[in-house]
């Protein structure tokens, strides 16, 4: 097989999150140490850190992958899901994995699959540990899929756990209550290994500490050793102060704009000094650089990313309460005069406390991803009719931002958001070739179909 029947065999032989949901779960580690037994153990011969947590986990990946890098170490870095290519849930300094080696793994693995009927997720986080080990990388960042205890990256041992935050989201697997979820997501707290916590919640803060305590794990909580000032915008760039405890203000300039990016801010800094603690060389120079340049160093893209200015355009990857909330709180930081927001979601999230969170006076586009969890497009409509949000109805992505585009003046605000998978289509090669800011009406039909194929 070459790549693109690869790609192919793996999302039609697997079953996947993405497309079926709560069935492609496995609910236990057992194909994951089977598949990993059968490859020599790759895990254990990589130094790790195992990043947790309902929103944030993604940007804390790829701001210690960028520091790393900056430190000069050959860094690993595993995420999910992906937006446009499979080879970017695994990079090494930034590159994607080769195409060449996703083939070659995937024929040496095509006898485990037949056997135990792994899940696509299981078999990809195999494939990272293999390539990490392979490619002998100093260190390898790995993001949960999804809750902690449970998920397929819960075999390592790591250097260090973080926890970023405990939100609403996949209730129908981790649990109905912030504490059970906190359960779950604790569970990649290690034996006498430290724990960073991102935030802390009334509800929670019990739960880590008795699960750190029992582990013998040192436990810290970011918002309690430093805080940052109101933050600032300069030349693309959030500009954050932060003091720590003994009243030293150091400035910080992130790649990452959006203000919620101050959170995980503090979580990032406190890892990286205990990382220093225990005997990782990374130079001041190294996390200013790091965070100065995290999309450029590691390829993140879906958070506050601005792909057009005049009007402005912005996909982010929102899509539960604590993301649309964080998202929200960006809007009303950012200059606009009309707001336009492109939405899609998936059926099994909790939408109605999404659209409750929506602004009234905004202008939508309710449109679906091409997956089958993803909700129809007049279902969210109807949905969203009765808390008066107000808009229309198309069957891509692509369509709503030609319809949007259509109506904004140059000073208005474009935000596409809901789901990953919707941010993922968005075609922003379409976007170029339609001149936005100009009027489009020389535009056919059939000319619109071809760029957004």
């Amino acid at each position: 097989m070459n790549y693109t029947e690869t790609i192919d065999y793996l999302y039609n032989r697997l079953p996947m999150f993405s497309k079926i949901g709560s069935d492609a779960y496995k609910p236990d580690l057992s194909n994951t140490i089977h598949l990993c037994k059968a490859l020599d153990n790759p895990h254990q011969q990589i130094k790790t850190i195992h990043i947790a947590g309902t929103n944030g986990k993604g940007s804390v990946s790829h701001m210690l992958a960028a520091i790393f890098q900056s430190a000069g170490y050959k860094t690993g870095l595993y995420t999910s899901p992906h937006l446009k290519d499979f080879r970017e849930r695994i990079k090494i300094n930034g590159k994607e994995v080769a195409q060449q080696f996703v083939i070659d793994f995937t024929k040496k693995v095509t006898p485990l699959i037949d056997e135990i009927e792994p899940s696509f997720f299981e078999i990809t986080v195999a494939m990272a540990f293999e390539y990490f080990a392979t490619e002998k990388v100093d260190i390898a960042i790995i993001e949960t899929g999804m809750g902690g205890r449970i998920d397929s990256t819960n075999i390592i041992n790591p250097e260090l756990s973080i926890i970023t935050n405990i939100g609403w989201d996949h209730m129908n697997i981790l649990g109905d209550t912030l504490e059970k979820i906190a359960t779950e997501k604790a569970g990649i707290i290690k034996e006498k290994t430290p724990v960073v916590i991102g935030e802390i919640q009334e509800e929670t803060r019990p739960i880590f500490e008795q699960i750190a305590s029992q582990k013998k794990a040192p436990i810290l909580f970011a918002q309690e050793v430093n805080s940052v000032a109101t933050p600032s915008w300069q030349r693309h760039h959030l500009m954050v102060t932060v003091t720590d405890n003994y009243h030293t203000k150091k400035e910080y300039a992130l790649e990452l704009p959006g203000v919620y990016q101050t959170k995980n801010l503090l979580t990032v800094l406190i890892a990286i000094e205990q990382l220093q603690l225990q005997g990782w060389a990374i130079p001041a120079k190294a996390i200013t650089t790091g965070l100065k340049n995290t999309k450029q160093l590691t390829g993140l893209h879906g958070r506050w990313e601005v792909i057009h200015h005049k009007p402005t355009i912005v996909l982010d990857v929102a899509h539960n309460v604590n993301g649309m909330e964080q998202l929200l709180l960006q809007v009303n930081h950012t200059p606009h005069n009309k707001l336009h927001i492109i939405l899609g979601m998936v059926k099994d999230k909790d939408v109605t406390k999404v659209l409750s969170l929506l602004p009234k006076e905004a202008m939508y586009y309710f449109t679906r991803s091409a997956i089958p969890r993803a909700m129809p497009e007049d279902e969210l409509q109807e949905k969203a009719a009765t808390f008066g949000l107000k808009g229309i109805k198309f069957s891509t992505v692509n369509f709503c931002l030609f319809s949007a585009i259509e109506k904004a003046a140059k000073d208005d605000l474009i935000i596409v958001c809901g789901s990953i998978f919707l941010v993922g289509e968005v075609s922003t090669a379409a976007i170029k070739e339609m001149g936005v800011g100009e009027k489009q009406t020389a535009f056919s039909f059939l000319e619109l179909i071809s760029f957004f194929k």
